[in-house]
């Protein structure tokens, strides 16, 4: 089996020539049996639980909350100038300021 890399940009979804080439090599692959080594031992049902707790906590932390919140109206027009996902940049610019504590320290004046 060869190694394929492809370069993808952030949000592009494959081609149907590349989801078709992804497919068929997932068939190939599925028919042959998974070989361990000393450097790829088989994960033991403790590592495999500890895998899944720290996937859940990540699942927790990525998923994001609903609030409402009062903004200026031009502060508001300005973000809607940006198009669509302004409401992810708002997003941003608060975790930004958040882990910044200077920028905290300023507003709260």
């Amino acid at each position: 089996m060869d190694i394929i890399k492809s370069t993808v940009k952030v949000g592009q979804k494959p081609s149907k020539e590349e989801m078709k080439r992804i497919r068929a090599e997932l068939k190939e692959a599925a028919k042959h049996p998974i070989v361990y080594t000393d450097d790829c031992p088989p994960s033991t049902p403790e590592a495999l639980k500890e895998f899944a707790h720290l996937a859940a906590e990540r699942d927790r932390r990525k998923k994001k909350k609903s609030v409402t919140i009062r903004v200026a109206p031009d502060v508001l027009e300005s973000y809607k100038t940006m198009g669509d996902g302004y409401t992810g940049i708002m997003a941003e610019v608060l975790q930004y300021a958040v882990k910044n504590p200077s920028i905290l320290a300023e507003a709260t004046r």
